[in-house]
């Protein structure tokens, strides 16, 4: 069977998308590819959104290689699969174009995911997959959609859904091989913030999942149980994207841990790379060896800058304020960039906020006004506020998040649209 694995051309206009605009490597769709031809399948990644393609170009594209399958990923990349924007309308728009050919459409993400037959409605899609795709995918070459779990499909005149949330096995995730005319396409480094960048920049994955259940983020149906690859693989892979030029990675992990093994590998090698981690978890001896590790930029998510905001977001953190402080200051001794992440809390006192980002910032920290937050379907924040999400359920929250906020943050469009008004195609 043949397999076209297509990341659309994203566009956020009009969207409050809170994630990068630049385009990432679709490292679900680069594994599913290794996956697939390892099981005897041929397949080709199509990313229409380093290359710019329009549905009409991605779509030639597509009929090009001439596919059994053609499976379209719903947010851009597993970097952003937690925070997606919520509208369907980039791949929903690719879907229309695709409809005449006769291949399946396939759906992956985390809209999929979370709300597996309204995704499938809007689409237009044949199946879509709940959870991590990675090893669903060679299953559904075998033409019989009933022996397969983690999928919802078109089932004659109904829908059908058959089993829960896919995890994948971080062990059978091989070291990726992307072309080197793919790689010199990538000149963006995610993340880092400096006055001279060379070389080209990747996304790695050294770790998925994350052993915390902080209530604005959604992660219970796919990328939640907290999984290390192989070391050798990581290695393999990052030393097989030096070899092409890359300069500079960034780590995709939710939570970046303290591994030794891993920093002094990486300190040996050329390479400069980011994360984005919990401070709290970490101490100073471990954040000297992350910068001569070569780490020039963290992200670390604070959230509130009082015990009570974390607890009531469920951020289980065992040291204070005070210590958070001390231990970002600690970081930026030997990292160029630091940066504590903040969400608009209603437990936190304005001025106590400004005081608290005064004091970081003249130490060379960023720390961001707080963001107010996005009740994902998916997470524990939503269900407290509407129940299990239903086919609904992203027009709910996005009409909540706009009528509850007057303003948004930097990097969000200033003039959002209904869910209703993005998604018409």
């Amino acid at each position: 069977m043949t397999f076209a694995l297509v990341n659309p051309n994203w566009d956020f206009s009009g969207s409050i998308y809170f994630g990068c605009r630049e385009p990432h490597f679709p490292l679900e769709l680069g594994y599913s590819k290794a996956l697939l031809e390892k099981a005897g399948h041929s397949a080709r990644i199509i990313d229409a959104h380093l290359e710019a393609l329009s549905p009409e170009e991605t779509r030639g594209r597509v009929e090009e290689l001439g596919p059994d399958f053609i499976v379209v990923t719903t947010a851009p990349g597993y970097l952003f699969w937690r925070c997606p924007q919520p509208e369907l309308r980039v791949p929903k728009r690719l879907m229309a174009e695709l409809a005449s050919h006769p291949a399946v459409k396939v759906a992956v993400g985390p809209h999929p995911s979370v709300t597996p037959s309204a995704a499938l409605t809007k689409l237009g899609a044949d199946v879509v997959v709940m959870g991590e795709p990675e090893t669903v995918l060679p299953e559904l070459a075998g033409g019989d959609l009933g022996n397969v779990k983690s999928i919802c499909y078109r089932s004659g005149p109904g829908i059908r859904t058959q089993g829960g949330p896919r995890a994948t096995d971080a062990a059978v995730l091989p070291a990726l091989a992307w072309p080197r005319e793919y790689v010199s396409r990538r000149l963006h480094h995610h993340h880092r913030f400096c006055a001279k960048i060379s070389g080209y920049g990747a996304e790695v994955e050294a770790s998925r999942g994350c052993p915390y259940s902080c209530t604005f983020c959604a992660k219970r149906e796919f990328r939640n149980n907290y999984r290390k690859r192989p070391l050798p693989a990581v290695l393999d892979e990052i030393d097989g994207l030096v070899g092409q030029g890359v300069e500079y990675i960034y780590f995709i992990d939710e939570i970046f841990m303290p591994d030794r093994k891993l920093l002094e590998a990486l300190s040996s090698r050329k390479v400069r790379f980011g994360i984005q981690t919990r401070i709290d978890l970490w101490r100073p001896a471990m954040l000297d060896l992350l910068g001569e590790a070569g780490c020039v930029s963290i992200e670390a998510g604070v959230e509130s800058v009082t015990e009570a905001g974390r607890k009531q977001l469920g951020k289980r953190c065992a040291i204070t304020t005070d210590e958070i402080a001390f231990l970002l200051m600690n970081a930026k001794r030997g990292v160029p960039f630091v940066q504590a992440t903040l969400l608009d809390s209603s437990l936190d006192d304005a001025e106590v906020v400004e005081a608290w980002r005064s004091l970081l910032i003249n130490a060379g920290i960023w720390v961001n006004s707080p963001v107010p937050l996005f009740p994902y379907p998916g997470s524990e924040e939503y269900s407290r506020r509407w129940g299990e999400p239903d086919s609904k359920a992203w027009e709910r929250a996005h009409e909540h998040y706009i009528v509850e906020n007057g303003s948004f943050s930097d990097i969000q469009d200033g003039n959002p649209l209904p869910l209703d008004e993005l998604e018409a195609v």
